[in-house]
């Protein structure tokens, strides 16, 4: 491999760790903001509905019929629901810890230094 190719592969994994880095930090800003200015215990489903027009319980019901009608049941009573009822910073902290290890894993490897041939 060539030094202008190794370079830019470099470069390319320092642009996805920035980007991922970048990402993790605006969803860990957002976790502490969910966490703080909502009232204590708001769920993901509370939150969801409060940003609808509709009742929380319509709301509700068109989610599930969107889901079991994609997805299957399986995906709404293993998956969704679980989900919903946990609070409302947990997914942003998740995704932000989660894009945080992508950010630290792209890094390409720290280079030694280079020697000049001198002992001392």
């Amino acid at each position: 491999m060539d030094i202008e190719a190794r370079t830019a592969a470099i470069w390319g994994a320092v642009v996805v760790s920035r980007i991922f880095t970048i990402l993790a930090a605006a969803l860990l800003v957002a976790a502490f903001a969910l966490l703080v200015l909502p009232p204590d215990g708001m769920s993901l489903v509370q939150a969801l509905a409060g940003m609808t027009q509709d009742a929380p319980e319509q709301f509700l019901e068109q989610l599930q019929h969107a889901v079991t009608a994609s997805l299957g049941n399986f995906a709404w009573v293993k998956l969704l629901v679980p989900l919903l009822v946990r609070p409302v910073w947990l997914v942003p902290l998740a995704l932000g810890l989660f894009s945080a290890g992508i950010a630290v894993s792209t890094l390409p490897p720290a280079e030694s230094p280079r020697r000049t041939g001198r002992r001392l």
